[in-house]
């Protein structure tokens, strides 16, 4: 029987207050309250295009910075990624995928190899979207990568407008992410030839 790949994760500091409940085998149903509206649309695309289960309640510190609330988050949707996946035997592991909305193409490659990495070129031509920083959006990859254990590449292809340019990044992220960690039926351990992730 295969096993169920769930998991919850929290954080809780002075600054914040983070809750995650995540499954990778679900139907793209998401509930996401983090006091930033543009953000919880960003994570919802994630699970409705990955088809993951999603639910997110974060508070915090939002009237000094939206920065710990952003950071704090990628950490904890990565780290109960990270328990979803389990010891990822049998799983893809790589996917690269171009998403374009509208004027704008973005492609993110993924490694769940165990190894965080992030690097990207984005270029947002408007700093606020809505009431969003978007100068954070690497801030959340860079935490959500070190959660997740996993490498990130974002490649903006094409810009322009800026809410695109983020939607086509986020509705990239779940797709690459639902097609790495597909399990391989041809796999009996774990995608490295080292016998081990990371």
């Amino acid at each position: 029987m295969a096993q169920s790949r769930r998991a919850r994760r929290a954080r809780r500091t002075k600054e914040t207050d983070v809750q995650v409940r995540f499954a990778l085998d679900g139907s793209g149903k998401a509930t996401v309250q983090t006091g930033l509206p543009f953000l919880d649309h960003m994570l919802e695309l994630v699970a409705v295009h990955g088809l993951f289960d999603l639910t997110v309640k974060a508070e915090g510190d939002l009237e000094v910075d939206q920065h710990h609330t952003v950071e704090d988050l990628g950490l904890v949707l990565g780290g109960a990624i990270d328990g979803a996946l389990g010891d990822r035997k049998g799983i893809a592991r790589y996917a690269s995928i171009t998403i374009p909305m509208d004027e704008c193409l973005v492609a993110v490659s993924l490694d769940l190899g165990g190894r965080p990495y992030f690097i990207h070129d984005l270029r947002p031509k408007t700093r606020i979207v809505g009431a969003f920083d978007s100068a954070l959006v690497p801030d959340f990859f860079v935490a959500f990568a070190q959660g997740a254990r996993c490498t990130i590449h974002v490649s903006q292809l094409r810009g322009g407008n800026t809410h695109h340019l983020l939607e086509a990044t986020f509705k990239a992220l779940g797709r690459a992410l639902d097609v790495a960690s597909r399990r391989d039926p041809r796999r009996v351990g774990v995608p490295s030839s080292k016998g081990r992730i990371g």
